[in-house]
């Protein structure tokens, strides 16, 4: 069974205009090497320096989709980080953090950081942002990676 995150995010942004904001993030962050492209994060999706596959889609929801019923807004974009089971899967769980963050400091719009439609581990809505409570999933290392405020609240799909 994959191990597989997505990043819902309800952005005024084209999934080029993600895709190269996320490509040069992770170049900036030392995370991507120099065949990471955003056309390739738009189509077969790279493998990160740790195994992690990530890729960037436009998002067309019905109007059921968990993230309009239980957050309040229409995804546009989503991100997709599948990690790979023969890495650490904590270390690969920490890039993606990085890369969210910086991400999130890059682009407009509301946005979800969810394990499998199951777990929110982050949520920015109308600007502000909020983490899950549970130490497990932000342990300082990660909390370190945040540069934005946030507060601690845990929220769920229902």
């Amino acid at each position: 069974m994959a191990i597989e995150f997505d990043l819902d995010l309800g952005t005024p942004l084209s999934a080029a205009q993600v895709a190269g904001e996320l490509c040069e993030a992770g170049r900036t962050l030392g995370l991507f090497d120099a065949a990471v492209t955003p056309e390739a994060l738009l189509g077969e999706g790279p493998i990160t320096r740790l195994h992690t596959w990530i890729r960037v889609f436009d998002t067309d929801p019905r109007p059921w989709n968990a993230v309009i019923v239980d957050l309040g807004f229409t995804p546009t974009i989503t991100v997709v980080f599948r990690e790979s089971q023969s890495t650490d899967m904590s270390a690969q769980d920490d890039d993606m953090v990085l890369l969210v963050s910086a991400l999130l400091d890059r682009i407009p719009g509301d946005a979800v950081l969810h394990f499998q439609s199951e777990e929110i581990w982050l949520l920015r809505r109308g600007g502000e942002l909020s983490l899950n409570e549970q130490e497990e999933i932000w342990p300082p290392q990660r909390l370190a990676a945040v540069h934005q405020p946030y507060r601690r609240a845990t929220h769920a799909f229902s």
